[in-house]
């Protein structure tokens, strides 16, 4: 698809095209959605689906996710006016910090972190990534910011598949992502 071509009907999700599949093998997601961030238009028709659900919910700051969640986590946050918070890789940030250990989507055990003083008890933050596959990622930024006394608003990305972790975090927590219903199978099974 054209970086610079807008259809003329734009139902939710028409930028999942955009999206390209794996070629370099089982170390990468299967998916990459970086083309979607360099069309504007689609860029800016993921964020209003993604942040649609939340609104008039009290939200006092986003929070993305080490790395491809820094994008659509800086962009809602500017949409909606708050400030931004960077979950990161272990190893990234120079103040005190609080960890969680994750497997990601890969099965590779990692560390998350947090600094310590981002969050006070009662904050409401929306948890932004651009994907959960099998969820492990996002639920240890979910346990990071509830350790700390923050409330999780919501949790929006591109894709939330259905595997177990996906539905753990659907179940508690609200949600909110681009995928149709007549397209999460085929997002399911990586087709």
């Amino acid at each position: 698809m054209d970086l610079c071509h807008v259809p003329a009907t734009r139902e939710k999700g028409w930028y999942l095209a955009l999206m390209a599949p794996n070629v370099k093998g089982p170390n990468y997601a299967w998916l990459d959605p970086s083309r979607l961030y360099c069309h504007p238009q689609a860029l800016q028709d993921c964020l209003a689906d993604l942040l649609q659900p939340f609104q008039g919910d009290a939200i006092d700051m986003v929070a993305g996710i080490d790395a491809m969640g820094f994008i659509l986590g800086a962009a809602a946050a500017a949409t909606l006016r708050k400030g931004f918070l960077a979950i990161r890789k272990a190893g990234h940030l120079c103040v005190q910090t609080e960890a969680q250990p994750y497997s990601d989507y890969s099965g590779r055990q990692k560390l998350m972190e947090l600094r310590t003083d981002a969050i006070s008890p009662g904050l409401r933050i929306l948890l932004v990534d651009q994907w959960v596959e099998t969820g492990g990622t996002m639920r240890a930024a979910i346990e990071l910011v509830e350790r700390l006394g923050g409330v999780v608003a919501g949790v929006a990305a591109i894709c939330m598949e259905n595997s177990e972790g996906g539905k753990w975090i659907q179940e508690r927590y609200k949600c909110s992502h681009c995928v149709p219903p007549r397209l999460q199978p085929r997002f399911d099974q990586h087709q």
